[in-house]
């Protein structure tokens, strides 16, 4: 007699608190990117902890020059401070919060929200290239609206966001739905073109 398939309350949920989530089954045996909560101060050293594990993690970092009264140094800001994003499946969720620093698994509607791999290649491309122009890209409020653009010149090259008007000059808003926070950065008009 063949099996029918099985439903997703079949399945092994995990634990959150008081709340018993059921995920459906395709999301166990895929491996995604997530966005995790982490301590404050504490993303580089969770992106650590994992790395050393073979989780795969990513921490968005941009360099930059910081001056004190006796010395300048080069440094490592985490573009989203209180964020790592980490590959795995749901199946690893435990492995993954027991890192030393780690809060919580971003969720959207209780289930773990993942991070497109486009959203997060714009994320790489806009902390490459604010370390390259020693820029600190401001964090803003996640926008719903305006017009998808491409930068098509620049350290930016690549990059993929949301254009935004600003007092005349122009403004490319990266952001990252999962985590509702966003980045974003001034550019001449000239490097810019609509996606379609």
């Amino acid at each position: 007699m063949a099996a029918g398939p099985r439903s997703a309350l079949e399945f092994p949920c995990f634990e959150e608190k008081r709340h018993r989530v059921s995920v459906p089954p395709d999301l166990y045996r895929i491996s995604r990117w997530y966005a995790c909560r982490t301590r404050a101060r504490a993303e580089k050293q969770v992106d650590r902890f994992l790395s050393r594990w073979g989780i795969e993690a990513y921490l968005p970092l941009v360099e930059q020059l910081r001056q004190w009264a006796d010395r300048r140094k080069r440094v490592s800001l985490p573009l989203f401070p209180g964020y790592v994003f980490v590959r795995f499946k749901l199946t690893e969720v435990s492995a993954v919060l027991r890192a030393p620093g780690m809060v919580a698994v971003v969720r959207n509607g209780g289930h773990p929200a993942p991070v497109r791999d486009e959203e997060l290649e714009s994320v790489r491309i806009l902390a490459e290239g604010a370390s390259r122009a020693g820029v600190l890209p401001s964090l803003t409020d996640f926008l719903d609206i305006g017009q998808e653009v491409a930068v098509v010149d620049g350290p930016f090259q690549g990059m993929r966001g949301v254009l935004v008007e600003v007092r005349g000059r122009s403004r490319v808003v990266v952001q990252l739905s999962a985590i509702r926070q966003a980045a974003s950065v001034a550019l001449p008009r000239k490097v810019l073109r609509p996606v379609h």
